[in-house]
């Protein structure tokens, strides 16, 4: 934790809590956070923010519908009331009043509660449901803290124009204390950044902005808590992707911070993050990971290393006849660069026996994506079978790219427990991984993996280029097809083929089938495959 002293805002010390909690872990939670009252109470602390939800783990999704979940919770709330001698603290939990649940913030403070404020205005859209769950809260308080009024709001009522902060203010806040579960996209940032600062400056008020940290699923939380002046300055910002206890300066003399985030950069970290807590809240130990010389295959496991430890990754090649010599070279290189175990398992006599076994009723057909998928199948079974044998986490490796056009297979290149890439585009991919060996001042990621042509080598002189656009060209149409939600004319309107656009669009749409068939990803872009973006299977809109 920081160890900074600093005078409080206008002379009342004030810090954030940016933890990272665990979903339904409330009682691992809430030693965490008495944990960080005690150290902020030594400090001399006297207003202490925890980011939203905080005791339960944000989303907790339908634990929410258990009743020991939510009378848990609530115990928990006094559990840590008890420890505030000397403090205040604001703390998100699910409140229980009259029938209804709401998503709250708590104000607590010397053993007692002070007030409660509940979420007025409920997300329902992207990887947000709250109105599945909560009532909305009715009214928007101003507390008084130690003689300062104090409106506190929660997450999205910060993102509402002429919102709680508004009516706060004229209701005489002098300051606004949002507390959120914001999750991460990459340039999630910059809008975040500008959205609080222009509260600041409509409502001439200095606001707190305590955002929650850490991996849940295929969502990641990315900290970077703030405080803003009421001229909407950037007067402090908590770490990326890290837990830190930000002890806030005082504003009359604190000096306005230039924000400098990198969307590569931070999706490197987000993944990084998301990684290591997947196993660290979830009980896994180790990865294998299917090595094929690949760019893709080659930056899952370097960040599998970077969130794990290379003692717990193991790579394997699994070289076919179609395998060219640098798919097995190439991956050895990057096993040695990385430090993690390495193994070769040629596929090539399996591969003639399933074809000797289909003989009969493949006689008179062409070569086609059956037997080119049979490969893909049967690396597949291999990585699960060591899986199941050692209890390691299969990591499947296809990017956002593939995904969206269907080029994967399932069952195949497909199996895995986790997609780490899977929401990262190919031009993305080799943007991290320059990044990548550019961050450690030599190659980790050989320069020959970099600029080899990509291709599934599932047939002879095989290239992604045979079935697909280039990737400098798909990818700024799938962007703009999924993540900004554009149509078919508008895509063309902005440069693109609009016969090729069509092929695009048709290859995204009829792929949904395998998508739902996919391992969960972590979300790393605006609209991310899974809960943010759900689209029919059976589905004739085609536009």
């Amino acid at each position: 934790m920081k160890q900074e002293t600093h005078t409080g805002l206008n002379k009342m010390k004030i810090a954030i809590a940016q933890i990272n909690p665990t979903v339904g872990d409330i009682d691992g939670n809430t030693v965490k956070i008495i944990n960080y009252i005690k150290d902020a109470k030594k400090q001399g602390i006297e207003l202490l923010v925890f980011p939203e939800m905080v005791i339960t783990g944000y989303p907790p999704r339908d634990l929410i519908v258990k009743k020991p979940f939510i009378k848990r919770n609530v115990e928990s709330l006094e559990t840590i009331n008890a420890e505030t001698d000397g403090i205040f603290v604001i703390v998100g939990f699910i409140d229980q009043s009259q029938g209804e649940l709401f998503n709250a913030a708590a104000l607590i403070g010397n053993r007692k509660v002070i007030g409660i404020q509940h979420k007025v205005n409920l997300p329902n859209y992207d990887v947000f449901d709250e109105k599945r769950y909560f009532s909305s809260g009715k009214d928007c308080k101003v507390f008084d803290v130690l003689g300062k009024n104090i409106g506190i709001n929660i997450c999205e009522d910060i993102w509402i124009d002429n919102g709680p902060s508004t009516e706060q203010c004229s209701k005489g806040a002098e300051l606004i204390v949002n507390i959120s579960a914001s999750p991460f996209f990459a340039g999630k940032e910059k809008v975040r950044e500008k959205l609080v600062s222009k509260r600041a400056i409509e409502n001439k008020v200095p606001i707190i902005y305590a955002n929650l940290v850490g991996g849940q699923d295929d969502l990641i939380f990315d900290g970077r808590s703030y405080l803003f002046s009421k001229q909407g300055k950037l007067i402090c910002k908590g770490k990326s992707f890290a837990e830190e206890l930000i002890i806030l300066p005082e504003l009359d003399s604190a000096k306005e911070i230039i924000s400098k985030d990198d969307e590569v950069e931070d999706t490197y970290k987000a993944l990084v993050l998301a990684l290591s807590d997947y196993f660290r809240k979830n009980g896994f130990k180790k990865t294998v990971i299917g090595l094929s010389g690949g760019i893709d295959s080659a930056l899952t496991a370097a960040i599998a290393v970077e969130a794990i430890g290379k003692e717990n990754v193991w790579g394997i090649s699994m070289p076919s006849k179609f395998s060219s010599k640098g798919s097995v070279s190439d991956s050895e290189v990057l096993a040695k660069n990385l430090g993690i175990k390495f193994d070769v398992i040629p596929i090539k006599e399996i591969y003639d026996c399933y074809l000797k076994t289909l003989s009969k009723q493949f006689s008179g057909t062409e070569f086609n994506i059956a037997e080119e998928n049979i490969q893909a199948r049967i690396r597949g079974n291999i990585l699960m079978a060591m899986s199941n044998k050692f209890g390691h986490i299969v990591l499947a490796t296809g990017n956002k790219s593939e995904l969206s056009c269907g080029y994967a297979t399932l069952y195949g290149d497909m199996s895995g427990g986790l997609a780490l890439i899977s929401d990262v585009l190919k031009t993305r991919v080799y943007e991290i991984c320059d990044y990548i060996n550019k961050k450690a001042g030599k190659e980790i990621i050989p320069s020959a993996i970099i600029t080899k042509a990509p291709s599934a080598e599932l047939r002879d002189n095989q290239k992604d280029s045979d079935s697909l656009p280039e990737y400098d060209i798909l990818d700024p149409i799938l962007k703009m097809y999924i993540e900004d939600e554009m149509s078919k004319d508008d895509i063309a309107k902005a440069g693109f083929d609009k016969e090729l656009v069509s092929k695009v669009i048709k290859m995204v749409d009829r792929n949904e089938y395998k998508r739902h068939q996919a391992a969960l990803g972590f979300r790393t872009t605006p609209k991310a495959f899974g809960t943010g973006r759900r689209m029919p299977i059976t589905n004739r809109w085609g536009g």
